[in-house]
Formats: C-alpha cells, sequence, structure tokens
C-alpha cells in the first residue's frame, strides 16, 4: 500500500517538475500555461413533433386561413369554391349543414368528391389542389385534407397525394396491380399516398405492412395493419377506406377523423418520420 502511494506521490512531482520547465522553456517566469476552456457551443434542438392518432371526438372543423401551392411554387390563398353539394358529408367536419364555415371556407364534401355521379375521373387519379395550412397540423378542406405548413416535404406530399383518390371507389384488390385504378382498397390506398412521397417502390397489401418501415407510433404518420385491413393516420387526419367512426359513411379512400381507439393493428411508421 505504501509502495503505490509513493508511486503516485513520484509521479505527481514528476508531472509538476516537468510542467514548471515547460513553463520556464516559455518564459512564463515558472507559471504552467493552462489552456482556457473553449466555448461550448448549443446544439440546435428541432421539437419533436407527436401528431396525434387518436381523438374523443369526430369534429375536424377547421375555421383558420387556408393556402394554394401553385404550379409555380407560389402559396397563394386558396378559394374554395362558391356552392357545395352532399351536405350528410358536412357531419363528418362539424361544419354548419350549408357548406360554408367562417372565412368562406366550404367545410361539406363537394359532389365530385363522393362516390357516384360528380366524379371527375372515373379511371384512376384526379389531381387536386395542394392545399397548405399553418401549423403542424392536417385539416379538412372542402373534402380534402390540407397539409400543414410546418410538416416536412414528405408529409405534405403524403397528403396531396391521398387527395387524389378521394372519390375514387373501394375496389378489392384495387391499387395493387398498379398504382393507378379506376378504385383502391385499404392497403392500396395506403400504399397510394406513402408513393406519392417515394416511401415506398412497390403496394403493399396489409398483412406485408404489419412489417413497413419501423415499429411504434410516427413523429407525423403512423400505419395501422392486421391481417384484413390497413389504414394511416397523418399529422392528425386519418386515411381510410372504412367509414368506422366517421359520421359521413361515405365508403372509399377518404380522410376522415382520427378514431378513438386503433386496438387490434400492428402500430408502424416510415422511418424517420
Amino acid at each position: 500500500m505504501w509502495i503505490r502511494s509513493g508511486c503516485a506521490l513520484l509521479a505527481s512531482l514528476t508531472i509538476a517538475a516537468v510542467g514548471a520547465s515547460s513553463a520556464l522553456a516559455n518564459g512564463t517566469g515558472g507559471v504552467s500555461v493552462v489552456e482556457p476552456a473553449k466555448p461550448v457551443s448549443a446544439t440546435a434542438t428541432t421539437p419533436t413533433v407527436h401528431a396525434p392518432v387518436t381523438a374523443k371526438t369526430s369534429n375536424v372543423a377547421y375555421r383558420g386561413p387556408v393556402y394554394e401551392k401553385s404550379a409555380t411554387g407560389e402559396v397563394v390563398p386558396f378559394v374554395a369554391p362558391s356552392t357545395t353539394t352532399g351536405t350528410a358529408a358536412s357531419v363528418s367536419t362539424g361544419g354548419a349543414a350549408t357548406g360554408e364555415a367562417a372565412g368562406g371556407v366550404a367545410t361539406s364534401i363537394p359532389g365530385e368528391l363522393t362516390v357516384g355521379d360528380g366524379m371527375t375521373s372515373a379511371t384512376g387519379p384526379t389531381a387536386r389542389p395542394e392545399l397548405l395550412v399553418p401549423g403542424n397540423t392536417a385539416r379538412f378542406v372542402d373534402g380534402l385534407a390540407a397539409a400543414p405548413e410546418g410538416a416536412p416535404a414528405a408529409i405534405q406530399q403524403i397528403i396531396w397525394a391521398g387527395n387524389e383518390l378521394i372519390g375514387l371507389p373501394y375496389i378489392y384488390g384495387g391499387g395493387h396491380g398498379s398504382f393507378v385504378s379506376p378504385g383502391y382498397d385499404c392497403s392500396g390506398t395506403v400504399s397510394f399516398a406513402l408513393h406519392g412521397a417515394n416511401l415506398l417502390a412497390a403496394p403493399e397489401d396489409s398483412s406485408e405492412m404489419e412489417a413497413l418501415g419501423a415499429h411504434g407510433l410516427g413523429r407525423w404518420v403512423t400505419i395501422f395493419a392486421n391481417g384484413g385491413h390497413a389504414y394511416m393516420t397523418v399529422a392528425g387526419l386519418r386515411l381510410d377506406t372504412s367509414p368506422a367512426e366517421d359520421p359521413s359513411d361515405l365508403e372509399g379512400p377518404r380522410w376522415r377523423p382520427l378514431r378513438q381507439t386503433n386496438a387490434g393493428f400492428v402500430v408502424r411508421h416510415p422511418v424517420g418520420l
């Protein structure tokens, strides 16, 4: 024990002597130069956004400003259609039966976005306005989903791709032989929207989606899948072919209120989102 203490003492004296010699050699008067501590730079952190995946109410009414991304990339105020039909669908938005919300934003679903007469395309996806709203939450506007301006570009692309399917019917197996189809089933719908953001190279069925991406809830998008069904939530809205917990009771791919529970499904999300 004494030997170890002696060694330690000897080592300390040797280090001190070396330090003093260095200081004298550098003309510091025998005082060891101590390097100043480098300032620690603050690490920039990005706030984690946890998009909700459940809601106690099916009311998705929105009264705020809505913008549209033009073909040239400009963001301009969105002008909603002056007339809307399908007043029964307005229940799902929590809006007035007249179809007009404050600020002139339509809240009922126009006829062209419901299955049947009025569809703008009977052969497949249809280009829709690329809608934007402030903040980090997607909003239901005139039958379509408006992407949050604060979301990553991939999330905005998922939402805008999902809008292209609104108004098409549910077809079992639709969207699996090709991303372009006259109708879509549940997993075909999810596949198309993910493909719109270059997150999926080929359509997957609901069983395959049980292993898609990473496990658990995503920051922006969450996929719910089992052997018989699949849907996903994106920035606070649900893209689903099932009208479960949607007062509109409309079939086919469309944006819907969040469910109160997502029990019975495997929970996945695209890596990083």
